[in-house]
Parts: structure tokens; sequence; C-alpha cells
């Protein structure tokens, strides 16, 4: 499926599901992003720490609404906590197969989003491990001189953001010298087709969740 498809249904059927409590409808859509998971042949381990991790944001919920409410709701509880899972298992589905480049080219292509944007996105990506790289070698740096940076260390974060600041003079650097021009047509190197199929299945889904949603407590 095209990647803003994919993006646009888990927000949609996130949305529709924060907004009306249905517990049998989160509990299907738990289901059905378990399977569709596991036809992407993800592994078992990073579909296990998927499980795992909302567990205790999930649990804290349903402790809170079921055990410390006045009046406790057993269905109630369980609805808004299985959300948890909602989110985090339907985004785990967009992004399986998805890379961050290609949905900021789907987006850029399909739906016309601004390319400063979707190159500022993929420019944040990119720089992501050069600046945890950067952040290593400035704490060995400091350990060189008898100086410990934690993780808290104001000094260690100063000296991060001026390695950043840096890096984006750089890329805009680079950027200027490639031709990049804002606001300018641009040619697409690798084109993100929209196919028929994405509105179909898009619409069969939105039907079924929309029907178990209105129909099914």
């Amino acid at each position: 499926m095209n990647p803003s498809f994919k993006f646009l249904l888990a927000l949609i059927i996130s949305i529709e599901l924060s907004l009306k409590t249905s517990l049998t409808t989160n509990l299907l859509v738990i289901v059905f992003a378990v399977v569709y998971l596991l036809t992407q042949k993800i592994k078992f381990k990073s579909l296990l720490f998927t499980l795992l991790t909302p567990l205790i944001a999930a649990f804290t919920i349903f402790a809170t609404l079921y055990w410390f409410a006045p009046q406790p709701n057993l269905e109630n509880a369980l609805s808004l906590s299985s959300r948890i899972y909602v989110y985090t298992l339907t985004i785990c589905c967009v992004s399986i197969k998805t890379t961050a480049e290609e949905l900021a080219r789907s987006l850029e292509q399909n739906f016309h989003l601004p390319s400063m944007f979707a190159y500022g996105v993929l420019a944040a990506l990119n720089i992501i491990p050069q600046m945890k790289r950067a952040v290593k070698q400035i704490r060995i740096a400091g350990m060189m001189r008898g100086v410990y940076l934690s993780f808290w260390s104001p000094v260690l974060y100063f000296k991060a953001i001026l390695v950043a600041l840096n890096s984006a003079e750089n890329l805009a650097q680079g950027m200027e010298s490639h031709g990049y021009v804002e606001g300018a047509k641009r040619s697409v190197i690798v084109a993100v087709p929209l196919k028929a199929s994405d509105w179909l299945w898009s619409g069969v889904i939105l039907i079924l969740v929309n029907l178990a949603l209105f129909t099914l407590k």
C-alpha cells in the first residue's frame, strides 16, 4: 500500500477509536494488526518488544480506571487501556515496510507536501546518526581531559547544539550547491505511484472499522 495512505489510514482509525468507546473494535484492530505484522515476517523479538513496551502505560490506565475509580467499570477500563495497543500497533504496521524517506517522498508527491518540509524532515532524520557519533566523541574527549559528561550534563548538550548548528549550515550549503531552490519545480528521482488498489484497500478497511465501531460494543 502507498506509504501516505498507510499513514493516513492509521491516523483516521486512531482518531475514530479515541472518540468512540468500543472494546470489541479495539480488540479486532489489535488482532488484525498483529496478523498483518506476522504476514510481513516481523521478527518474534521485535513483535514481543512491541507488545511489551506499551504494557506499563496500558496497565496504569486500567488500574486507575478500575481499581482507584469511585465507580469502577471493567469494560470502560479495558477499552481505554487497549487504545494504547491500538495506537502502538497501527503505527508499527505503517513503519514495518515503510522507511522515513519513502513516507516523505510519498507525502510530497501524492499529498503535495511542501518540498522544503519533506527535505527538512529527511535531513533531520539522516543527521541523527551523525549527532550520536558527535555526542559520543564529545564524551570521550571530556574523559581524556578528566571531565565526565553525564547524560544530563548541560555542557554536553551545549557542545552538541554547537555541532548541530555547524552541521545544519553545512547541509544548507550542500543543498544549495546541488541546485536546491525553495519553491522551484523539481524532478522526481524515485516515483511513488498511487494505485487504484490503495484506494480500494483503504476504503474497505475504513468501512469495516466503522461498521464494527458503530455496531459492536
